[in-house]
């Protein structure tokens, strides 16, 4: 029946149809723009992922040595201040983070260590609230209670949302350090 009511033209449109099928040029440009989208927000998710632990680890680390001063009697009997603190663990940043206003500071003298806040200061409208953060370095023999908070913009906020914490695609890094001031002084 094709060949009927095409006649001659049947046979030369059945090749062309064999010979367009049968072209494989552009298969991998397409598969590639297929799969480029999801893989690239896969890698760069993965990349984030992957930074926020670094910025997690080296937090951690510049809490522990600015916390050491205090710890040892130094930052009390040198005069010390908040201010002071913040430039000793932005320092730990080797300059990989805006410490301005992004960076925020909590030292509290407590009376024993279960009394020790280490809970994200986040409210209810998921915005950063440090209305009752001090800097309180205690005197000998205290415990101590050290908290430094980073929010950190979210770079892939599409894959990372559920990493989100904060409003505006934003996540807080914490880094604590609990301790017994040292018996300095004496």
């Amino acid at each position: 029946m094709f060949n009927s009511r095409f006649g001659i033209l049947a046979p030369r449109l059945m090749a062309k149809w064999t010979a367009y099928t049968d072209d494989r040029r552009g298969v991998a440009a397409v598969e590639f723009a297929m799969v480029a989208v999801p893989f690239f927000l896969l890698v760069f998710g993965l990349l984030e992922v992957c930074l926020l632990f670094i910025v997690a680890t080296v937090m951690e680390h510049a809490v522990q040595e600015a916390s050491r001063q205090i710890r040892t009697g130094q930052a009390q009997e040198s005069g010390f201040n908040e201010q002071n603190f913040r430039t000793t663990v932005c320092d730990k940043f080797f300059g990989l983070l805006d410490c301005d206003d992004k960076l925020h500071i909590d030292v509290q003298a407590i009376d024993n260590f279960g009394a020790a806040n280490l809970t994200s200061p986040i409210n209810a409208d998921g915005d950063f609230d440090d209305g009752g953060f001090t800097y309180d370095p205690g005197g000998p023999n205290d415990i101590v209670a050290v908290r430094v908070f980073y929010e950190w913009n979210l770079i892939t906020p599409v894959l990372t949302a559920p990493l989100a914490n904060m409003n505006g695609s934003k996540y807080v890094v914490q880094g604590n350090a609990v301790f017994r001031n040292e018996p300095f002084g004496d």
